[in-house]
C-alpha cells in the first residue's frame, strides 16, 4: 500500500486550491489502507433503497486523493426510484477509532425523477486516533428530484479529514447540502456543485468551528452550465486560541446559463488574538443577463453587540457565548429538526467554553 501510495504525487500549497493549507505536513507513507465501521439507521421503507452496489459511475479524479479513493472506496450506494418519497432521514455513521490508518469512505446518493431522500453522513473517531479519513459523497439529482445531505464532523482531535462533495442538478431538481464541521486537526471539504438542468436549484449552507490548534479549510464552486438555474451559498465560522480557516469559494457562470442567479456568502469571527482566518470569494461570469453576488468578512465579535449585552448586566463570557450563537443561528436554523441536530448548539457552547468537545 505504501509504496502504491509513493508513486502518486500529492499536490502542494503552491497550487491555487490548496493554497493556505496544511497539505506540506502531511506523510502518507505513516498510514496503512484501514475502513471506517458503518452504521446506518433507516426505516424499513428507506432500508430497500440502501446498498453497497451502484451503477453509477466514478467520476474523473482530481487529485491524489479522490484517486485514492476511487481506488479503496468502502462504497454506501443509495438510489431512490422514480416518484419516491423517504419520509424519514437516513443516518449513515462512520467510526474511526485506530491511529495509523487511511479509510474511503464513499456514498453515491442517486435520486431519481421526482423522488425525495434526506441523507445525514456522521463522521465520528477517538480522541487518539491518529489517522486520515478521505470521504466522497456523490450526489445525482434527476428532473424535479429533492436531495436534502447534511454531513457531520464529529472526528477526535488528532484525526485528518480531506473531503469532497460532488453534486449534479437536472432540470428543476432541488440540492440541498450542508455541513457541520466541528471536529478534527485538519479538516478540509471540497465541495463542488454543478447545474445541469434548466431550472436547477442548489443550497450549500456549513457551520464550523475551530479552537486549539485545529484548521478547518473550505474550497467550494457553484457551476452553472444551463439557463434560469439558482445557487445559494451561505458559510459561517470561527475560529479561537491558535485555530485557523480558510474558505475559497467561485462562482461560475457558463455562456449557456442566462438568466441564472448565485449568491455567495461567507463570514469569520475571530474570537481570539492568535487565531487566524482567510476568506477568498471569486466570481467567472460568461454571460449577461444574470444576477450574482459574493461577500466575505472576517473579524472580532461586534463590540456593540457585546456592550449591549454587559451593559445589561451579562458578564462578559456569557455576552461572548450568546452572541457567537446568535451568529450560528442563521445556519442552525435552516438545518433538518433532527434530534441530535439539536444538540450541535451545545457542542458549540462547549467549545467556547474552552472545554473538550
Amino acid at each position: 500500500m505504501n509504496a502504491q501510495m509513493n508513486a502518486l504525487t500529492l499536490p502542494t500549497v503552491d497550487e491555487e486550491i490548496w493554497r493556505y493549507s496544511r497539505i506540506g505536513e502531511l506523510n502518507l507513507d505513516q498510514f496503512e489502507l484501514g475502513k471506517v465501521a458503518t452504521k446506518i439507521e433507516a426505516s424499513s421503507q428507506a432500508k430497500q433503497f440502501v446498498s453497497s452496489q451502484t451503477n453509477v459511475a466514478p467520476r474523473n479524479a482530481t487529485d491524489i486523493f479522490e484517486d485514492l479513493n476511487v481506488r479503496h472506496a468502502q462504497l454506501t450506494a443509495i438510489s431512490i426510484a422514480k416518484n419516491q418519497v423517504v419520509a424519514e432521514p437516513i443516518v449513515i455513521t462512520h467510526s474511526l477509532d485506530e491511529s495509523g490508518v487511511v479509510a474511503y469512505p464513499r456514498l453515491v446518493i442517486e435520486a431519481h425523477e421526482n423522488s425525495e431522500v434526506t441523507v445525514v453522513e456522521r463522521f465520528i473517531s477517538s480522541a487518539n486516533a491518529k489517522s486520515l479519513i478521505v470521504p466522497v459523497v456523490d450526489v445525482r439529482a434527476a428532473q424535479s428530484a429533492r436531495v436534502t445531505y447534511v454531513a457531520i464532523n464529529e472526528l477526535g482531535a488528532s484525526t485528518w479529514q480531506i473531503g469532497y462533495q460532488q453534486a449534479v442538478g437536472q432540470r428543476d431538481s432541488m440540492m440541498k447540502l450542508f455541513t457541520v464541521a466541528l471536529g478534527g486537526d485538519y479538516a478540509r471539504m471540497r465541495a463542488e456543485v454543478r447545474l445541469e438542468g434548466q431550472g436547477a436549484n442548489s443550497q450549500q449552507v456549513a457551520l464550523y468551528f475551530a479552537d486549539e490548534n485545529q484548521m478547518h479549510d473550505f474550497r467550494t464552486l457553484q457551476d452553472h452550465a444551463a439557463p434560469r438555474t439558482h445557487s445559494s451559498l451561505l458559510f459561517k465560522g470561527a475560529v479561537k486560541d491558535t485555530a485557523k480557516s480558510v474558505y475559497t469559494g467561485l462562482i461560475r457562470i457558463r455562456e449557456n446559463a442566462t438568466k441564472s442567479e448565485a449568491f455567495q456568502t461567507n463570514r469569520n469571527l475571530t474570537l481570539s488574538n492568535g487565531a487566524w482566518a482567510e476568506s477568498v470569494p471569486n466570481l467567472e461570469i460568461e454571460t449577461n443577463d444574470v444576477k450574482c453576488s459574493h461577500a466575505s468578512t472576517v473579524g472580532p465579535i461586534d463590540e456593540e453587540q457585546r456592550f449591549y449585552l454587559e451593559s445589561r448586566g451579562i458578564q462578559p463570557e456569557i455576552a461572548e457565548r450568546l452572541v457567537v450563537l446568535g451568529f450560528f443561528d442563521e445556519v442552525l436554523n435552516r438545518l433538518p429538526a433532527l434530534p441530535f441536530i439539536a444538540s450541535l448548539r451545545e457542542r458549540v457552547s462547549t467549545k467556547l467554553l474552552g472545554a473538550k468537545s
